[in-house]
């Protein structure tokens, strides 16, 4: 990673799919990661886990004409069409191509400051805990039933969340620095920087740390901020 590297395409572009049809809210209850037959307020944030149980992208779902849609990172929009089309069997819905939208986050740099991860993150292939109690109990529900993916997530909610690799946000000056610390503690794995941006005085920027590291004090010049 380099120092003066430069701020990389918004990632926080966004695009709606139309998941439309007799069974489209049936269809989504036993795939996404919230629940969409419960009370409660709309838009509502919800996870899309790969069989496994690690997140494949996040987005918020809201009602429409006969199905649901549902707003995702453009750059996980293709893997969350195929993977939702993959389970899809016999279920009466058709999932869209996808269509530019505003999203819940304008720019990167506002997701980076919220503590919310996006498609880099996403790529790590984490549980949902890696991410924080926050995005826990904003994207999952442990009442809803089963969905894909629930099993892993489940097992770690009842034992703590307990996991190895944790969100974080970092500032600084050096990205390199930054990266470095992140990657001082712990065994090989997803750990480092992995969406930065400039602020015009300094680099903040999302990335991985060993849960070992988030005890260490920082070297100089470099933040680090734990999320919840």
């Amino acid at each position: 990673m380099q120092d003066d590297q430069a701020p990389t395409a918004d990632e926080f572009a966004w695009r709606a799919l139309d998941i439309v049809g007799d069974d489209a809210v049936s269809y989504l209850q036993t795939q996404v990661s919230q629940d969409l037959l419960g009370d409660g307020a709309w838009p509502r944030w919800s996870a899309l886990l790969n069989p496994d149980g690690t997140v494949l992208s996040a987005g918020t779902l809201s009602p429409i004409e006969a199905g649901l849609e549902y707003v995702v990172p453009a750059a996980t929009l293709e893997a969350v069409r195929a993977r939702l089309s993959r389970f899809r069997l016999r279920s009466r819905c058709t999932i869209g191509d996808g269509r530019i939208v505003p999203g819940p986050y304008a720019s990167t740099h506002d997701a980076i400051e919220d503590g919310w991860p996006g498609p880099a993150e996403f790529a790590a292939q984490l549980v949902a805990q890696s991410f924080g109690s926050r995005f826990v109990q904003r994207t999952v529900s442990f009442t809803k039933g089963c969905f894909t993916g629930q099993e892993l997530v489940g097992r770690l909610d009842a034992r703590g969340s307990s996991v190895p690799w944790r969100l974080v946000r970092v500032r600084g000056d050096l990205l390199t620095d930054m990266d470095a610390f992140l990657r001082s503690a712990g065994p090989a794995g997803p750990s480092g920087v992995s969406t930065s941006v400039h602020d015009g005085h300094e680099y903040v920027a999302l990335g991985f740390a060993h849960r070992t590291l988030l005890d260490v004090a920082p070297p100089a010049g470099v933040v680090l901020e734990a999320l919840a």
